[in-house]
């Protein structure tokens, strides 16, 4: 596998329908948004007018929010990842730690946004541990370094592309 295709960010097509209706939905309430600003602001003094700035910032989240599933959905790709030899973006990983082999984890190293479409807990690739085994096969132990300082050793034992 390329490292373009590892990077690239695997969406099934019912998490990317998912995606592409909640910014249809977010686009869809911009009037709504904006009516409640100029609503706000015919209140009087803006400086101390809560509602508002309340308003205001609601709709910098929005705002921000369809930004995000624009980029994110233009650069998904749809489908199921290609097979690899090695733990990439898109794979469902079980680990152990510290040498205990009864000490296992299974999870999804992908993206957040896909959490809500599986029971699997789900890793970031940019996270500690997704960096650490991110090109690992089965059988290889790395370290990382978890965010409270401590070094963590972890085992793949096993992985499969996601939904296989």
């Amino acid at each position: 596998m390329s490292s373009s295709e590892a990077s690239k960010t695997w969406l099934s097509q019912d998490a990317y329908d998912r995606l592409q209706a909640e910014l249809d939905e977010l686009i869809a309430a911009r009037p709504a948004v904006a009516a409640e600003i100029n609503a706000r602001r015919e209140e009087g003094d803006l400086r101390e007018n809560g509602g508002y700035h309340a308003a205001r910032e609601e709709q910098g989240k929005q705002e921000g929010r369809i930004l995000y599933l624009k980029e994110f959905l233009r650069k998904a790709e749809v489908g199921d990842a290609p097979s690899a030899d090695a733990v990439a973006p898109g794979t469902v990983v079980t680990i152990y730690f510290d040498d205990d082999k009864t000490d296992t984890e299974t999870f999804l190293l992908g993206s957040r946004e896909i959490a809500a479409t599986t029971d699997y807990t789900v890793y970031s690739p940019e996270s500690a541990l997704g960096k650490a085994i991110l090109g690992a096969g089965p059988g290889q132990t790395v370290t990382y370094t978890a965010p409270s300082g401590a070094d963590i050793k972890v085992t793949v034992v096993e992985f499969a592309p996601f939904g296989a």
